[in-house]
C-alpha cells in the first residue's frame, strides 16, 4: 500500500497490529531521509489518533512511547503536542498523557541547535501551563465530587496531577529552562510592541501571565479542599513556580566575607589620602566589605594618626564623613528599620572593644562614642532609644576606664567637638565669602584673620573636606584672590588690606593644594573663560610630588620691563610698596628677578648684605612672593651641578626664615607659620636629593609626618618584601605601612609593585596565610586599583598562564588565592572605573591608552600579542565552537553586542583575558593553569550580585559557556544562568543549549 501521509501510515499500523519496533522500521521505509519526524509533526499526529475515543488507544500510545525512547521525536515536540489537549473530562486520556510526561519530565535534554533548545524551553512553558490547567480542572471536579458525595476518583486524579507537577518543578534544570522561556517570551512581546515580529508558527507558547492566572485559580480551588496533603503539595508547587523569575536573586555574598584588614585599609586610604573624595565611590567600596568593621577601623586610624593635620583629617573622616556615607549606604538596603538595626548592631559590636574605645577617648580627650552616636542620631541612622541605650552602656564602661584626664591635657579641647563645631562655621564662612568684597574688605579680613589663628584653618579645611564643601571653599578664595590683583586709586590703608587679602587667600590655596591635592583647586574647564591667576600659577609654577618643573619654562619669564622694575624695587627700597601694586604680576615676575639677583651675587656685583635686604623685602610684607620665589628656586636647584647649588640653597634659607621687624602687616606671625609649612613641602624632594638641611620655623607639630619613610641605602625590592612580611604577620596594614607602600608604588611603578607582591603571594603555602595575604593585597592595591588591575589582568596573569615553566606556581593554595585576588580587583575596578580617579591616583603616571591598544588590537583579524602567545593551541581553536555553532565567532561576547567601548583599557584587558581563558578551557593540554582558570571562573560566579548582567562576565565569549559546563564544579543550571547575559537573545540561546545538554 502506498502511503500518502502520516495519518494513513498510523492507521495502517493500527489495522495490521504492528508491534512498536515493526512500526518504527516500516515508518522509516515509508518516509525517506530528509525531513525529520519533528518537521512532519509525528508526535502530534500519534497523539491525535490515540486520543480519538473516550479512552486512549494503547497500541498507538505504544508507538509514541517507542518514538520517545528511541529519540525519533524530540521532547519539545511531545510536550507541545500534550499541551494542545484540553478535554480534561476524559480521565483516562489525561492519565495516559501524565504517564507519557512521567517518562522524561525530570530528565529533559536537547543536543541539537540553539534554536531547538529554545524550542524546548517554550514547550516546557506550555506543558507547565497545561499541567496547571489540568490540576485546576481535577481540583474543581474533586470539589464538585465532594459536594455530590463521590470524592474518591477526583482525589486520585488530582494527586496524579500534583505529583507530575512537583516532579517537573523539583528539577533545577527545568526551572532554569522555564526561566529562559519566560525571558524569551518577554523579549518577544517587547519586539512585537515595537512592531518587529510575530508569533512563531506551530508553537503556541503559553504566556507567563497565563501561568500566574492558572496558579491563582488553582490556589483558590485547592484552598477549599479538606485534604491537607494535597493542599500542602499544591502550595509547594506554587512556591516553586513563583521562585522561577527570581532564580538569580539568591547569590553568594563572597565579597562580604572580607575581614578586618581590607576594611581597615579602605577606610585608612580614604581617611588619610582622599578625604575630599566623593562619598559615592566609598559607599560602593564599603558595600563590598563588612559594615560592622567600619567604626573599628576609624578608631584604630584615629589612635595611630600623627598629631596635627593627619589627626584632624581622621577626626573629620570619622565624625563627619562616615555618617554621611552610611546615609547613602542606607539607600541600598531594604527598609529603614533594617538599616537602623544594622547600625545599632555595629555599635553594640564596637562597645565590646572597650580597650580600643578607652585608648581613643584618651587620645581625643573626650567620649568619642558619645559624639559619634549624636552625629548618627542627627543623620537619622539611629533611633533615640538606641542612642540612649548605647550611651548608657558606654558610660558604665568608662567608669572603669583608666584615668582619662591628667594635668597636662585637662585644658586641651577635644578635636571631635572642635570638628563638629567647625562644620557649621564652614557654611557661615562660605556665605560671608559670597558678599561683595569691595564693600567691606576690612570685615572680611577680620574673618580670615580668625581663620589663621592656632589650628582653626586646618580644622575648617578638614570639616569642609569631609562634608564635600572644600571645592566650593577653594573657589571662593580663588575669586577673592582674583579680586585683589588690581588696586585702582587706593589709599595706603586700603592698599595694605588688599595686600593682606591677596596674601592670605594665596597662602590658604597653596596649603589646600598641598594638603588635599591640586584637583580641589582646579575649576571645571569651560571654553572661553579666563583662567584665574592662582590656577595658572599652581599648574605651571608650583612644585608638587611627582611634578618636575622646567625653570626655563616661558611661564617663569614675563615682560622684561616688569622684571627690571621689580628688581629695582627690591634692591633700592627699604621695603615693598603697597599702593597700586599688581601682586599677581609681582608673583609671576619674581622668578626672573631672582635669577638676575642670583647672577649678580655669583658674579660679585651684590654682597651678602644686599641679598639679605632683598630677601627681607620679598618676605617682609606679603609671604606669597617668598613662596613664588622658592617655587622657582626649587626647580632651578634640580638643574644645577653639586658645586653650583650653594647660593641658591642659601637664598632658600634666607626666604624661609621670618622677618623680625615691627614694620610688618597684620597677622604676620600666623602667615609665616603657613608659609613655612608650604615651603617645607615644596623643598622636601629637592632637599632629600641634594642631602641638604634647611631649618623651617617650628610650628609645634610635624607638618610632614609621612615624609622620608624609606630606609637609606637599601634596595626597594627588599623594603617591599620585608614590609609585606611584617603586615602579613601583623594581619593588618597600619598607616605608616600604607604610606611606605604608596612611596614604593610611586618609585617602582605599577608593574614592578604588583609583580613583586604577586610573587610574594605565590610563595605562600599555608592556606590561612594565603587567604590573609589576599585580603591584605586587595587593601594595598586600593592605593591605585585601576592601574594595578590593568597590570595584573593584562600582563601578570597572561604571563603566568601562557608560560608552562610557571604553571607549578599556580597550584593550590596560592593559585586559588591569586584567582580570588584577580576577580576582586577586576570587579572593584570595573564597578568604579566610570567614576573619577582620586587625587592620590592622578599624581601617578597613567598608562597610555595607546599601549593597551597595541597590546590588544581592536581588529579581530589582527592577532593580539596575548593570542600569539597561544600559538601552541592554534589547532585547538575550532574545538571552542561546536559543529552546530560554526557560524558564531569564537571571540563573540555580550560586551560586543552591548557595544561596550573597547578603546577603554580595562574593557580591552578584560576581553582579552576572557579570550585566553576560553582558549585554555578548550585546549587539549590540562594542567595547573586549567585548574587556575576554573578557580577564577568559580570566584566570578561566587561574587556575582543580583542584576549584575553588565559585570565583567559580559566579556566572556559565548562559546566559553559550553566548555565551562564540562567542569564538574560549574555544571549546574544556576551557574549557566549566572554567567550568561540573558538580556540578549544570543545569551538565552547559549544558556538554553548549555542547560539542555546537562
Amino acid at each position: 500500500m502506498k502511503v500518502v501521509n502520516l495519518k494513513q501510515a498510523i492507521l495502517q499500523a493500527w489495522k495490521e497490529r504492528w508491534s512498536d519496533y515493526q512500526w518504527a522500521i516500516n515508518m522509516k521505509k515509508f518516509f525517506p531521509k530528509g525531513a525529520t519526524w519533528d518537521i512532519l509533526n509525528l508526535a502530534e499526529a500519534l497523539l491525535e489518533q490515540a486520543m480519538i475515543g473516550p479512552s486512549p488507544n494503547p497500541l498507538i500510545l505504544s508507538y509514541l512511547k517507542y518514538a520517545i525512547s528511541s529519540q525519533m521525536v524530540s521532547y519539545s515536540s511531545v510536550l507541545t503536542a500534550i499541551s494542545k489537549f484540553d478535554d480534561f473530562s476524559r480521565d483516562l486520556c489525561v492519565q495516559a498523557l501524565l504517564d507519557i510526561m512521567d517518562m522524561f519530565c525530570d530528565r529533559l535534554s536537547c543536543h541539537g541547535k540553539a534554536e531547538e533548545c529554545i524550542g524546548l524551553c517554550r514547550a516546557l512553558l506550555s506543558a507547565l501551563h497545561w499541567l496547571l490547567r489540568c490540576t485546576a480542572a481535577s481540583a474543581e471536579r474533586l470539589r464538585e465530587g465532594l459536594e455530590a458525595g463521590t470524592p474518591a476518583a477526583g482525589e486520585k486524579q488530582l494527586a496524579m496531577c500534583l505529583l507530575r507537577l512537583e516532579k517537573t518543578l523539583s528539577s533545577t534544570k527545568n526551572r532554569a529552562l522555564l526561566h529562559i522561556a519566560k525571558l524569551e517570551e518577554a523579549s518577544l512581546h517587547t519586539s512585537q510592541g515595537l512592531g518587529q515580529g510575530g508569533t512563531r508558527a506551530n508553537q503556541p507558547t503559553a504566556s507567563w501571565t497565563a501561568i500566574e492566572h492558572s496558579l491563582l485559580k488553582l490556589g483558590e480551588t485547592v484552598a477549599s479542599l479538606s485534604n491537607p496533603q494535597l493542599r500542602s503539595q499544591a502550595e509547594q508547587c506554587g512556591t516553586l513556580i513563583r521562585s522561577i523569575p527570581t532564580m538569580l536573586a539568591v547569590h553568594s555574598e563572597q565579597l562580604h566575607k572580607t575581614g578586618y584588614p581590607t576594611v581597615h585599609a579602605v577606610v585608612l586610604l580614604e581617611g588619610t589620602m582622599n578625604l575630599t573624595g566623593e562619598t559615592q565611590p566609598l559607599v560602593e567600596q564599603l558595600m563590598m566589605v563588612k559594615r560592622m568593621q567600619i567604626w573599628k577601623a576609624c578608631f584604630v586610624g584615629l589612635i595611630e594618626s600623627p598629631e596635627g593635620t593627619e589627626e584632624l583629617k581622621w577626626t573629620a573622616f570619622t565624625f563627619l564623613k562616615i555618617p554621611q556615607v552610611l546615609v547613602k549606604l542606607k539607600k541600598y538596603c531594604h527598609g529603614d528599620k533594617d538599616f537602623t538595626e544594622d547600625v545599632s548592631c555595629a555599635f553594640e559590636f564596637l562597645l565590646k572593644l572597650t580597650p580600643l574605645l578607652d585608648k581613643a577617648d584618651q587620645r581625643c580627650n573626650c567620649d568619642c562614642t558619645k559624639f559619634l552616636l549624636q552625629e548618627c542620631s542627627k543623620q537619622g541612622l539611629l533611633s533615640e532609644a538606641s542612642v540612649t541605650n548605647l550611651m548608657a552602656k558606654r558610660a558604665a564602661d568608662r567608669e572603669h576606664a583608666p584615668q582619662l584626664k591628667s594635668g597636662e591635657n585637662a585644658n586641651i579641647q577635644p578635636n571631635p567637638g572642635l570638628i563638629l563645631r567647625a562644620e557649621p562655621t564652614v557654611t557661615n564662612i562660605l556665605k560671608t565669602m559670597d558678599a561683595d568684597h569691595s564693600k567691606s574688605p576690612e570685615g572680611l579680613l577680620g574673618v580670615l584673620g580668625h581663620m589663621l589663628s592656632g589650628k582653626s584653618l586646618d580644622l575648617l579645611l578638614a570639616a569642609a573636606a569631609a562634608t564635600g564643601k572644600l571645592k566650593s571653599f577653594a573657589r571662593k578664595f580663588i575669586n577673592l584672590n582674583e579680586f585683589t590683583t588690581h588696586g585702582n586709586e587706593e589709599l595706603a590703608k586700603a592698599a595694605s588690606v588688599r595686600a593682606l587679602l591677596f596674601d592670605i587667600s594665596f597662602l590658604m590655596l597653596c596649603h589646600v593644594a598641598q594638603t588635599y591635592g591640586s584637583e580641589v583647586i582646579l575649576s571645571e574647564s569651560s571654553t572661553g573663560a579666563q583662567v584665574p591667576f592662582f590656577e595658572t600659577w599652581m599648574q605651571t609654577c608650583m612644585p608638587e610630588e611627582g611634578k618636575i618643573l622646567n625653570p626655563d619654562h616661558p611661564c617663569f619669564w614675563p615682560d622684561s620691563t616688569k622684571v627690571e622694575s621689580l628688581v629695582a624695587l627690591l634692591n633700592n627700597s627699604s621695603e615693598m610698596k603697597l599702593v597700586q601694586m599688581k601682586w599677581h604680576e609681582a608673583c609671576l615676575s619674581i622668578s626672573a628677578a631672582i635669577l638676575e639677583i642670583l647672577n649678580a651675587w655669583e658674579n660679585g656685583v651684590l654682597a651678602f648684605e644686599s641679598i639679605q635686604k632683598i630677601t627681607d623685602n620679598i618676605k617682609g610684607k606679603v609671604c606669597s612672593l617668598a613662596v613664588c620665589a622658592v617655587a622657582w628656586l626649587v626647580a632651578h636647584v634640580r638643574m644645577l651641578g653639586l658645586d653650583e647649588r650653594e647660593k641658591s640653597l642659601q637664598m632658600i634659607r634666607q626666604l624661609a626664615g621670618p622677618l623680625y621687624s615691627e614694620n610688618t602687616l597684620q597677622f604676620y606671625n600666623e602667615r609665616v607659620v603657613i608659609m613655612s609649612s608650604i615651603l617645607e613641602h615644596m623643598c622636601a624632594d629637592v632637599l632629600q636629593q641634594t642631602a641638604t638641611q634647611i631649618k623651617f620655623p617650628s610650628t609645634g607639630v610635624d607638618t610632614m609626618p609621612y615624609w622620608n619613610l624609606l630606609p637609606p641605602k637599601r634596595p626597594i625590592k627588599e623594603v617591599l618584601t620585608d614590609m609585606f612580611a611584617k603586615v602579613l604577620e601583623k594581619g593588618w596594614v597600619d598607616s605608616r605601612s600604607i604610606h611606605i607602600f604608596d612611596t614604593l608604588l610611586h618609585m617602582g611603578g605599577v608593574y614592578w609593585f604588583c609583580n613583586n607582591l604577586v610573587k610574594e603571594l605565590l610563595k605562600e603555602t599555608r592556606k590561612e596565610h594565603t587567604l590573609r595575604a589576599v585580603e591584605l593585597l586587595y587593601s594595598i592595591f586600593c592605593l591605585d586599583m585601576q592601574q594595578v588591575t590593568l597590570v595584573l589582568l593584562g600582563h601578570i596573569l597572561p604571563g603566568l598562564l601562557t608560560d608552562s615553566s610557571k604553571w607549578h606556581s599556580l597550584m593550590d593554595p596560592p593559585g586559588t588565592a591569586l584567582a580570588k585576588l584577580a576577580v576582586w580587583c577586576a570587579l572593584s575596578s570595573y564597578s568604579s572605573h566610570k567614576g573619577q580617579a582620586s587625587s592620590r591616583q592622578k599624581k601617578r603616571h597613567r598608562e597610555d591608552i595607546e599601549d593597551y591598544i597595541s597590546l590588544f588590537p581592536l581588529d579581530d583579524m589582527q592577532p593580539s600579542k596575548l593570542m600569539r602567545l597561544l600559538s601552541s593551541n592554534e589547532e585547538d581553536a575550532n574545538i571552542l565552537s561546536s559543529p552546530t555553532d560554526r557560524s558564531m565567532s569564537s571571540s563573540l561576547s555580550a560586551s560586543q553586542l552591548h557595544t561596550v567601548n573597547m578603546r577603554d583599557p580595562l574593557n580591552r584587558v578584560l576581553a582579552n583575558l576572557f579570550l585566553l581563558i576560553s582558549s585554555i578551557l578548550g585546549s587539549r593540554t590540562a594542567g595547573p593553569h586549567t585548574q587556575f582558570v576554573q578557580w577564577f571562573m568559580e570566584e566570578c560566579v561566587d561574587c556575582l550580585e543580583q542584576g549584575s548582567r553588565g559585570s565583567i562576565l559580559q566579556f566572556m565569549p559565548f562559546t566559553t559557556v559550553s566548555e565551562l559546563v564540562k567542569v564538574s564544579a560549574m555544571s549546574s543550571p544556576k551557574v549557566v544562568l549566572a554567567i550568561t547575559d540573558l538580556s540578549l537573545s544570543l545569551g538565552r540561546q547559549v544558556a538554553a543549549k548549555a542547560i539542555a545538554a546537562l
